[in-house]
């Protein structure tokens, strides 16, 4: 998903909730932190999206019915929103006081609070999931995120498998020690 892709995702949503806040949580959120084009982020066809306050999880379920996977949205665009909440993903404390604002003129109006670059890196590497583990590669190959950051907000990420939070330290700490893979 491209940016333009993204705004128009962003629109849709706040068009379907009758909002002009959304909250985006998936690796689309980048959008609102860099200018570069980040391929590993473009490889995806959905952006993960909630509303501010769902609490049953309803206005989730009309993203997806709406504009979801497999909607007449997804068949004329070849994109749509993922309706998540943010209990879907792990995040370090304090997550929603660094979200970072993305509107633009093709948004009409509507804001998308997105994911901090190193909350977003934190719950794709908690997540595991290949498409996500190399997002988290790009972002670290391009300095999106530091390694000190990281580390520091991982300790603050509760409810996870004690198990994961050593991986995902691990990581981090072989990124410390060989940034470039080598």
């Amino acid at each position: 998903m491209n940016k333009q892709q993204f705004e128009h995702t962003v629109r849709a949503t706040g068009a379907i909730l009758g909002v002009n806040e959304v909250l985006v949580i998936g690796s689309q959120a980048i959008h609102a932190s860099v200018d570069i084009v980040i391929p590993e982020a473009q490889r995806s066809i959905e952006a993960d999206i909630s509303a501010l306050e769902d609490p049953d999880g309803a206005k989730a379920d009309l993203i997806d019915g709406s504009i979801g996977e497999l909607s007449m949205f997804q068949d004329t665009f070849g994109y749509y929103a993922q309706g998540v909440t943010p209990e879907t993903t792990s995040l370090p404390e304090g997550w929603r006081k660094r979200l970072v604002p993305f509107k633009t003129p093709a948004t009409r109006g509507v804001k998308a609070l997105c994911l901090e670059p190193h909350d977003l890196w934190l719950s794709k590497a908690v997540a595991g999931r290949q498409k996500d583990l190399e997002f988290c590669d790009a972002l670290l190959q391009r300095q999106i995120v530091r390694k000190a950051t990281l580390r520091k907000r991982l300790n603050k990420i509760v409810g996870i498998d004690p198990a994961v939070t050593v991986l995902v330290a691990a990581w981090i700490d072989r990124i410390v020690r060989n940034p470039h893979g080598s």
